[in-house]
């Protein structure tokens, strides 16, 4: 891959979702982001191949928004070693399972709840504005580099990417995010908690036991996909922007 063509395709990675509908899901944002590269195949952008592979990267596709640049740099690469459509295919259908799981775990489970925790703990022991920058660092830290990643180790790797999916520092990426989460939010909610109610009458602590009632009744039936993590940190961020305003 060119580095040019890289940058572009880099860069068009952050649009998959841009594009995004029942039919394809990210498929046509696949297509969008693979279009640079396509261009360096025999004839060209002019020639049938070009738009053969174009057609076939604008197929149906899901997977994590962040991870999609893998399947992007490895559909584009079995182009180029000239892989059979009907292999190419299979890789498509096998790709959409692991990297939709992959980066739920690694983003949703792992490094969103970290760096909310942590940006809490940091508010409310140093300051709002040093918790947003930290936060902002660490998330996104985390963000672009496995979005780097996934593009050249996809490229990498062609029909290969098992191998590229069960490298050492992924699996322990994997492995370390759900502990992680928890050390973090362990320690984040009941200090915040405690911040938040140290000069709660008796009447606020009443307050404070009506939304944790409500957070469970919401979790446990309304909204079972919201999780009582995420209501807490919603609840608590809320709660952070009022006691500042």
């Amino acid at each position: 891959m060119r580095m040019p063509s890289a940058m572009l395709v880099y860069l068009r990675t952050f649009l998959v979702q841009a594009s995004w509908n029942y039919d394809r899901m990210v498929g046509t944002g696949v297509a969008f982001a693979s279009e640079p590269i396509l261009r360096d195949l025999p004839g060209g952008p002019e020639g049938s191949h070009y738009r053969e592979a174009l057609g076939r990267a604008n197929q149906y596709f899901n997977g994590h928004p962040y991870l999609t640049a893998f399947a992007v740099g490895a559909l584009a690469r079995a182009e180029f070693d000239g892989v059979d459509h009907h292999k190419l295919s299979h890789l498509r259908k096998a790709l959409t399972g692991p990297l939709g799981s992959i980066g739920d775990q690694l983003i949703w489970a792992g490094a969103l709840p970290i760096s909310s925790g942590l940006g809490l703990v940091l508010a409310v022991t140093v300051s709002p504005v040093v918790a947003i920058v930290v936060a902002l660092l660490a998330y996104n830290s985390i963000h672009l580099t496995l979005r780097t990643w996934a593009l050249f180790a996809g490229w990498r790797a062609g029909t290969q990417v098992a191998q590229q999916l069960a490298t050492p520092l992924l699996q322990s990426g994997l492995r370390a995010a759900g502990p992680m989460t928890g050390l973090v939010l362990g320690f984040a909610l009941p200090l915040v908690a405690a911040w938040l109610i140290r000069s709660f009458d008796s009447g606020g602590l009443i307050g404070i036991g009506i939304v944790a009632c409500s957070g469970l009744l919401i979790a446990r039936w309304l909204w079972p996909t919201l999780g009582s993590t995420r209501f807490a940190l919603v609840v608590m961020a809320l709660a952070l922007t009022g006691s500042w305003l």
